[in-house]
């Protein structure tokens, strides 16, 4: 059902004051938003490509990698139908669920002016990108307003076949003065709708290599009690250490928001008696 979002503002002598809505004529205009601030979508969202061309003769209007570097496809609805809709971002999703490492970092290096896929991945998200992309992919429709049928048919294949789909709605209020606020609402919760992906489908992504795993790539490279013995004494420093599939990540609080972000990271993989034990 779609949600009626309605603002006010606390004026003076504790009066309320409704701020009319008016009609986002623009998704151009939006999508200019989420090109420059992704994260009014998710925090978790990196933009690597605009207006993206795919094989199939499509144009994709953001592509965005997350923190564990899967692909996420952000389409505006303007004035399409449910079905055109619908099957355009599904259509988009079949080429992107193909492209490789190295497609990806083209498609990314083309779009990114401020550095290399790694470097702009680790400045966002404080951690190294991983070694595999695009293991699995998510679909965002998003537009001014959601009609009941295109509701009906996202909903259908998130909660029926765990397909990992979402619509957004954005609604744009206008003070009399000039000043614009802007509301965001999801079709589905982004938690809600990742838990029925995960019931509904088998995950591809291999689980992370243990640290017995990982301490016995290192002993393989003749470097194993450097690397056991930097793994003790790091470990003093930090309270918290996961693992990935090629490295140990020591996790510590960073910044304003005291987000938890890598902070340091041993790469056993890439670490050998003559170059000794490799970190980031």
């Amino acid at each position: 059902m779609s949600q009626d979002i309605r603002l006010w503002k606390i004026a003076q002598q504790d009066n309320l004051m409704e701020i009319n809505k008016t009609k986002l004529d623009m998704e151009d205009r939006l999508e200019n938003w989420l090109e420059k601030d992704i994260s009014i979508i998710s925090n978790e969202l990196l933009v690597i490509g605009r207006q993206i061309e795919t094989d199939f003769g499509g144009v994709i209007d953001l592509l965005c990698i997350d923190y564990i570097g899967d692909l996420v496809i952000v389409e505006l609805k303007r004035d399409k139908t449910p079905r055109e809709i619908t099957a355009q971002v599904l259509d988009y999703a079949s080429w992107v669920k193909d492209l490789s490492n190295e497609r990806v970092t083209e498609i990314a290096i083309k779009y990114l002016s401020n550095g290399s896929l790694d470097e702009v991945f680790k400045s966002k998200f404080g951690t190294n990108l991983p070694d595999v992309l695009n293991e699995n992919h998510k679909m965002l429709i998003v537009a001014s307003e959601i009609d009941g049928s295109t509701e009906r048919i996202v909903n259908y294949l998130s909660d029926d076949y765990g397909i990992s789909i979402n619509a957004i709605t954005f609604q744009h209020f206008k003070e009399e003065d000039g000043n614009e606020y802007l509301s965001r609402v999801y079709l589905i919760e982004p938690q809600e709708a990742e838990y029925r992906t995960k019931i509904k489908t088998a995950s591809k992504r291999k689980p992370p290599l243990t640290l017995e795993e990982l301490q016995e790539i290192a002993d393989k490279n003749s470097i194993g009690g450097v690397f056991k013995k930097a793994f003790v004494d790091i470990s003093e420093y930090f309270d918290q250490y996961i693992t990935t599939r090629s490295s140990i990540a020591f996790i510590g609080i960073m910044g304003k928001n005291k987000a938890r972000n890598t902070i340091f990271s041993l790469l056993p993989f890439e670490s050998n008696l003559e170059k000794g034990l490799k970190y980031s």
